[in-house]
């Protein structure tokens, strides 16, 4: 007979590793990096960044209510995300497998679905808010 627990009890702080503002900075590192990583490997997310460089100096250039500017920052900067979590799912499948499946499509066509909705947002919040 083994002496040895059949389980181990482990919870989410002896995973992490790091608390407080350790923590904190190297979620940063890691932010930073996947930042990079997004513009370096997608097209998608360099052209909204350009985008971004565009709109959102217009944003603070405008002459819009504080709430009407900060709705026209919002809208930007979700693009951005959502564009994030597109590229973050797509990367997810396709290390998993570059296999042809019914289910990776369906993932990747609603990643990009997502970022479809994200981009009408954003050309309808800028039209409402300037005509």
């Amino acid at each position: 007979m083994s002496s040895e627990p059949t389980s181990a009890v482990i919870d989410g702080t002896t995973l992490k590793g790091r608390s407080g503002v350790a923590r904190i900075w190297h979620a940063c590192g890691y932010s930073l990096a996947g930042l990079r990583a997004a513009y370096a490997g997608e097209a998608a997310f360099r052209q909204l960044v350009w985008l971004s460089f565009l709109l959102l100096p217009l944003a603070l250039l405008l002459d819009v209510s504080r709430i009407e500017r900060a709705v026209l920052i919002a809208g930007v900067l979700l693009a951005l995300i959502v564009e994030l979590l597109n590229s973050a799912i797509e990367a997810a499948i396709d290390r998993i497998s570059y296999e042809l499946h019914p289910l990776s499509k369906q993932a990747k066509d609603m990643g990009s679905a997502a970022q479809l909705l994200a981009l009408c947002l954003l050309a309808l919040v800028w039209a409402v808010i300037l005509l």
